[in-house]
């Protein structure tokens, strides 16, 4: 189906804090109506779906994406991983700088836009990175294409750290898009190091990720991005918060009213550091999954609204590489497929309500990045729409898993709801365990 009319009716629509059963109709690449209760009509000029005992949702949104191209294709590219977000429910991603070469001049963030043009099933946008010398392209960016700009400071995987002071302060002071910080102080990270170095030497073992990547160091890291954006008045996203405390640089209240914000990717939700044994390298990430209390205190952050939006930081790496030791393996893996399914599992054992999961996957990307006409079920909204079995239970395994690394941290796990269809302009790019591979998203467009 493609550029006609498509009718989805009999199911449970989600959207702008409500619930109610109802139908919503396509045509072309927007929503054109939305009704409550039964369509009225007795025949439609188009496709039909069926969504009895199926819940409608928002396309989801992610905010912080490693697709891997160019460069790192071996583990990920843009095809493989939007094929992988598609089926998951994720309509738009916002992929990361840290590549070969690193995108961090205007020509090559041209050139990632080119090939997502040829090669996205799902929509998208790039993120600048930023470097100590490259102030003066950060100020060229065109706010209406780009998503924000990419801030390491603490060096992750593809060593971007910007450390010099004078960088970040010309940085927030002068980036015209959401400058996006990932926030793990460096001095802190390279002093616990040495430590743990003087007393296990190469026996350093995962376990010991979060003590090393620790809870200090994020706390300082964010709180130092929360105060240079205070003082320059900079529009400030700290990505991937991992611990309790640093929920306490951040204020409640309306999202559309905030200039610094904040994200909690779904691993920092789902597990904790009692996973190391079990999960090993599988669950390392930067920064490191922390206390149950953190995971926890996260959780309540997403009910009382001190955490803004939820996203994954998918970033794939080989399983040879995962198998690593400690000290070789990288940091990252890959979620963007099960992240909206992993979510609203946490829903059905009460964590929070399916609004709220709508919420901070659908609503929230798409209120704090500007994006133009996205992220709700709205008439004239664009058509980027998921349809869930809520009672549908399926196990992820090396078989159903689509990103091209081929693993998930969640193998294994049995998860209740099911995305049974994914439209994406108003196309069915993801249906009942298939994906159109032909299909292509488009470039988000901001309101800025």
């Amino acid at each position: 189906m493609s550029g006609g009319a498509l009718l989805i009716r009999g199911g449970t629509l989600f959207g702008d804090g409500e619930r109610f059963e109802g139908y919503v109709v396509v045509r072309g690449d927007r929503i054109a109506e939305i009704g409550r209760g039964a369509y009225p009509h007795d025949r439609f000029d188009g496709e039909t779906i069926d969504a009895r005992e199926q819940w409608v949702l928002p396309g989801a949104i992610d905010d912080q994406v490693h697709f891997r191209e160019p460069g790192l294709t071996y583990k990920a590219d843009i095809r493989s991983e939007s094929a992988a977000a598609a089926a998951g429910g994720v309509t738009s991603f916002m992929d990361m700088p840290n590549v070969k070469p690193p995108t961090v001049t205007l020509g090559l963030l041209d050139e990632k836009f080119e090939r997502a043009a040829e090669t996205s099933v799902t929509n998208y946008s790039f993120y600048f990175g930023a470097t100590n010398e490259n102030a003066a392209e950060i100020e060229r960016i065109d706010p209406k294409r780009v998503c924000g700009v990419k801030v390491f400071m603490g060096s992750s995987t593809g060593n971007m750290l910007v450390d010099d002071d004078r960088a970040l302060a010309s940085i927030f002071a002068q980036s015209p898009v959401p400058v996006a910080t990932h926030c793990e102080d460096e001095a802190t990270v390279r002093a616990n190091m040495e430590r743990f170095r003087a007393g296990y030497g190469d026996e350093i073992t995962v376990a010991m990720h979060p003590l090393i990547r620790s809870a200090e160091a994020c706390y300082r890291s964010s709180a130092k991005a929360v105060e240079l954006a205070t003082r320059y008045g900079a529009d400030l996203h700290v990505l991937h918060l991992s611990t309790a405390r640093e929920l306490d640089l951040f204020d409640r209240g309306p999202l559309s009213g905030k200039r610094i914000t904040n994200e909690v990717c779904v691993h920092h939700l789902w597990f904790s550091d009692a996973d190391y044994a079990r999960m090993g390298n599988f669950i390392k990430w930067n920064p490191a999954i922390k206390s149950e209390a953190d995971r926890d205190a996260l959780r309540r952050g997403i009910a009382d609204g001190r955490v803004d939006v939820v996203a994954t930081d998918h970033a794939p790496h080989t399983l040879d590489e995962k198998k690593l030791p400690y000290l070789k393996a990288p940091s990252g893996g890959p979620l963007v497929q099960h992240s909206l399914v992993a979510m609203l599992e946490m829903s059905r054992n009460g964590v929070f309500p399916v609004e709220t999961a709508v919420e901070k996957m659908c609503h929230a990307p798409a209120v704090r990045f500007r994006i133009r006409e996205r992220g709700y079920l709205r008439e004239g909204y664009f058509a980027d729409i998921v349809l869930v079995r809520p009672d549908d239970p399926w196990t992820v395994s090396p078989q159903n898993i689509l990103s091209k690394c081929g693993w998930s941290p969640f193998e294994g796990v049995t998860f209740s709801n099911r995305v049974t269809h994914t439209l994406v302009n108003g196309k069915i790019v993801f249906r009942n365990g298939a994906v159109d591979r032909d299909a292509r998203g488009r470039a988000l467009e901001f309101d800025r």
